[in-house]
């Protein structure tokens, strides 16, 4: 990500966090007065403010938004007590519980709004997920004692506790090759090749990754095997997570048995280079030397929306 992108977050959620403070301090009114503009209709971004919504540039998410129509509003707001309660009843050796539960976060404070078509938070790009997740995490505390860290040792052997921060973060790029295939209105890559003709591909949405951990989650509690290679690949190959079945996902499975070794090998390396989120580790300048520190969780995923340090709030 580009410094004037991360730039533009900053004053982005500067604005979020003054906006969210002035709310709250303008509520007390002088009974002894009236006001006739509280009588006029609302704007609808008006009454985005009142219900706590504050919009996120579609530009800046990591995929630059490139696989939403033009017009796609995205607001988000913060996490509700009843919200924070659901989400730390998670069970962080279950990865499918653990997708259940951010995906929840998103269902209740994730607005996706477009004036030609009707949409959801499903309609986001996976990969997006995580930096939406941080945004609703900044938004829901925004005390500078409750930001997330991760202890590092450097390469001098000497311990630094670093934020996870967007500023500290790179990201996945769609190579030059791949970029020339893409298609705006298609919203997808229509990628030419000598042998199989055009292969539509673009990464998945929220709503496909959910509709095969739903898959997924289902073979197993019958003791059924599950296919990782269709995991991995089927996700790319689907654009529309709306009629998207089981069915679906098992005919695919069986048209895959019949693909040759070098349709597989193509489609699977098209698939990996084809990420556009948030690289698992930070990109940290510590005295002269950058160094790579891995995105982790101290306290586990459980503490993105339960605050541990507990220090502040005691006398």
């Amino acid at each position: 990500m580009s410094e004037s992108k991360n730039n533009n977050l900053d004053k982005q959620y500067e604005n979020i966090v003054k906006n969210q403070e002035n709310n709250t301090s303008n509520e007390a009114e002088d009974l002894g007065s009236i006001n006739m503009d509280r009588f006029k209709q609302s704007t609808g971004r008006d009454a985005d403010v009142v219900l706590g919504y504050h919009n996120i540039a579609i530009g800046n998410l990591p995929s630059g938004g490139m696989f939403l129509p033009k017009g796609t509003d995205l607001s988000i707001r913060s996490a509700k007590v009843a919200e924070i309660r659901h989400f730390s009843s998670i069970d962080e050796t279950n990865m499918l519980d653990i997708d259940e539960k951010l995906n929840t976060i998103l269902d209740a404070c994730t607005r996706v709004t477009n004036s030609k078509s009707r949409m959801s938070y499903k309609d986001l790009t996976e990969e997006d997920r995580f930096y939406i997740i941080l945004a609703i995490r900044d938004l829901t505390f925004p005390e500078p004692e409750t930001n997330l860290s991760v202890e590092h040792t450097d390469k001098k052997g000497i311990k630094h506790n670093i934020e996870i921060s967007k500023d500290n973060f790179t990201y996945f790029n769609v190579p030059e090759n791949l970029q020339k295939y893409y298609n705006s209105e298609e919203l997808t890559f229509l990628i030419e090749t000598k042998s199989f003709g055009v292969l539509p591909m673009r990464p998945p949405s929220i709503g496909i990754m959910q509709r095969m951990t739903k898959y997924i989650k289902d073979k197993q509690e019958k003791g059924e095997k599950v296919d990782q290679s269709v995991l991995q690949i089927m996700p790319y190959l689907v654009s529309e997570w709306k009629g998207f079945e089981d069915k679906d996902i098992f005919k695919f499975e069986v048209e895959m048995n019949g693909w040759t070794n070098k349709k597989y090998s193509l489609i699977y390396k098209l698939a990996e280079q084809m990420k556009v989120g948030i690289k698992p580790d930070m990109k940290v300048q510590l005295g002269d030397d950058w160094e790579d520190v891995p995105i982790g969780f101290r306290d586990g995923i459980k503490s993105l929306f339960i605050v541990q340090d507990i220090a502040g709030e005691l006398l």
